[in-house]
């Protein structure tokens, strides 16, 4: 049975609703879950340490402290100002900031993918690594990453995997706009996180 192209099988950041009050986080989660797959596309093991990061940063952080105070978390934002006003050690908060983090180094990758189309991708990877996460890291995850940038497979076989053989024209529609909703939310989440003294992305 033939797969389906990626972007039809999950929520797209296009699709999450922010408001004033912010980026509502039931739809977020939803989101951030399908992203979580994306990097089982890259071949295995390729930035599995990033993957365990996110994954765990979603589930036992954000969603979490959603299913335990929906009521206050209905936004991300307020999430935070929330957890940061009644406990002590906000463990969803600092989950968030890392999340935040993760989102937007596989943001920057695809978008010089996408604005590259002569780079390979691991030179797009490297790149994005070296403009988010490089800074977080000790020698040793750096030494890692080094190793899970060469690993990244050739960009014609990615969007080969990513497409499923579906149309191509779609498939860069379908990338552009998940692409534009991400970038929309993580520039939004930095800022407010930055700003409200709550963590550095």
């Amino acid at each position: 049975m033939e797969s389906k192209p990626y972007f039809e099988t999950v929520k797209s950041f296009a699709d999450v609703p922010i408001t004033e009050d912010g980026v509502e986080t039931h739809s977020f989660l939803e989101a951030s879950d399908g992203l979580v797959k994306l990097f089982d596309l890259l071949g295995s093991g390729v930035f599995a340490f990033v993957q365990a990061d996110i994954r765990g940063n979603i589930g036992v952080g954000v969603r979490s402290r959603y299913q335990n105070a929906s009521a206050s978390s209905i936004t991300l934002e307020n999430l935070v100002r929330s957890e940061t006003s009644t406990e002590q050690h906000p463990h969803a908060t600092g989950c968030l900031v890392r999340l935040t983090r993760g989102l937007m180094f596989l943001c920057k990758a695809l978008q010089h993918m996408q604005n590259e189309p002569s780079s390979e991708l691991h030179v797009c990877f490297k790149h994005s690594y070296d403009e988010v996460l490089r800074r977080h890291h000790s020698f040793v995850v750096r030494s890692l990453a080094a190793v899970a940038v060469r690993a990244v497979p050739y960009r014609r076989d990615f969007i080969a995997r990513i497409s499923q053989g579906g149309d191509r024209e779609k498939f860069d529609s379908e990338l552009r706009r998940w692409l534009a909703g991400l970038d929309v939310i993580v520039k939004r989440l930095k800022v407010f996180i930055e700003e409200g003294g709550y963590g550095r992305v």
